[in-house]
């Protein structure tokens, strides 16, 4: 099976110029973010209008969706019989086709069961996107490309967001319509990049079974702490805007343009920036900011000010380059796969508490569900302060351990 698979992939020598790894990401990264954006974008009006949701079917579907996210470690499982590369290929079929069949189904089990075939393929290819990036970037580059590729995902979701806008505004396109043109071109690319890319070599092979190292707690931690931020914001930053200031759709959208469009610009430089300063004081930067953002959230009273804290909060995001940076320098080049696996698991384990037991804080006063992000954002400020000394640890330890060998 492996022989067939090179052979379909071509060699890894003379290559043309553009057939490289980072353009590999690159298209990947457009599919991912494009798809993923246009069944976003639509999914609310569409889920009201032609599925008839409610808020209870609207909370079981996002449940829904984060599932195959906490089930990310079974993708070691997978790589028992598939290599990283074919792996995310096939991700993003399953991602795009989705996406592209989701109209065709506008009932509530039609979409609970699209949005789970959705989120399978995102999820995997997100989980092997790491994995891949940490393997095949030098450790010098990978913050600036990381950045890049950041900012392709920017510009591919804006694509998506004034196709969709022009769509409804001037031609009264359908929602069937818009999400098989996405889905279908997803996958026509998707299709191109296996065909047209070869097998890309990765130094070190991986280990296929899950694999816990205590060296690596440090990054659990911040994972798991990232992922219970990233909630906060999804979930709850978004409804404040709405529920308190009452932003209508047209404007909730310009906030989602706006933090795409800064993102576009600044994420290959906070990119580059990480990389010259290191994780601890990018982190440090990030996570002292996001206090300031979560007592904002709880105290203001202003409608552009609750904007503009929406905006600071989203490029905070570009940050999180330093935690995967962080993690490529302290482990041991066979763990990526097992560990990019485990840690998107582990992150996505906020996923399932966060928006429950929160949303019930919030019936009782909404700003304290911003505090709470903000207690959050101090243990995340205190963790990362222990990045340095556990680097050199860490760094020593595998020294100590391949010299043993």
């Amino acid at each position: 099976m492996n022989q067939k698979i090179i052979k379909l992939f071509g060699s890894n020598t003379n290559n043309k110029v553009w057939q490289t790894p980072f353009v590999f990401l690159v298209v990947a990264s457009i599919v991912m973010s494009a798809t993923f954006a246009a069944w976003l974008a639509m999914l609310n009006n569409f889920a009201i209008e032609q599925a008839f949701f409610t808020g209870a079917e609207i909370g079981i579907l996002q449940s829904l969706r984060e599932i195959p996210g906490f089930l990310a470690f079974t993708a070691v499982f997978i790589l028992l019989v598939l290599t990283e590369q074919v792996f995310a290929l096939i991700s993003l079929c399953i991602l795009s086709i989705g996406v592209a069949i989701t109209g065709l189904f506008p009932s509530i089990y039609g979409l609970y069961a699209t949005t789970v075939l959705m989120s399978i393929g995102f999820h995997y290819y997100e989980t092997v996107n790491t994995s891949l990036s940490l393997q095949w970037f030098n450790k010098n580059e990978t913050a600036e490309k990381l950045g890049k590729l950041m900012s392709i995902k920017s510009a591919a979701s804006l694509v998506c967001y004034g196709l969709i806008w022009l769509g409804f505004s001037f031609f009264s396109t359908s929602y069937q319509f818009l999400y098989l043109f996405f889905g279908l071109s997803g996958l026509i690319l998707t299709i191109w990049l296996f065909m047209a890319m070869p097998k890309f070599e990765v130094k070190h092979t991986q280990h296929k079974k899950i694999i816990l190292r205590k060296r690596y707690s440090l990054y659990y931690l911040l994972t798991f702490l990232s992922g219970a931020r990233r909630q906060i914001f999804v979930v709850f930053a978004g409804f404040l805007m709405v529920d308190k200031f009452g932003y209508s759709v047209q404007q909730i959208t310009l906030l989602y343009i706006i933090n795409h469009l800064i993102n576009f610009f600044l994420a290959p430089k906070i990119g580059a920036w990480i990389g010259k300063v290191g994780e601890r004081k990018a982190l440090t930067l990030e996570y002292t900011g996001l206090v300031i953002v979560f007592v904002g959230y709880a105290v203001v009273e202003s409608a552009d000010i609750a904007a503009m804290l929406y905006v600071i909060d989203h490029l905070f995001f570009a940050m999180a380059i330093a935690l995967k940076t962080y993690f490529q320098k302290i482990a041991d080049p066979k763990d990526i796969a097992s560990n990019s696996a485990v840690s998107f698991s582990i992150n996505h384990i906020a996923a399932v508490v966060i928006p429950a037991s929160f949303g019930v804080l919030w019936l009782v006063d909404n700003s304290l569900v911003f505090y709470a992000g903000a207690l959050i954002a101090v243990a995340s400020l205190c963790a990362s302060q222990f990045i340095k000394m556990n680097e050199k640890h860490i760094s020593f330890a595998h020294a100590v351990a391949v010299k043993n060998k």
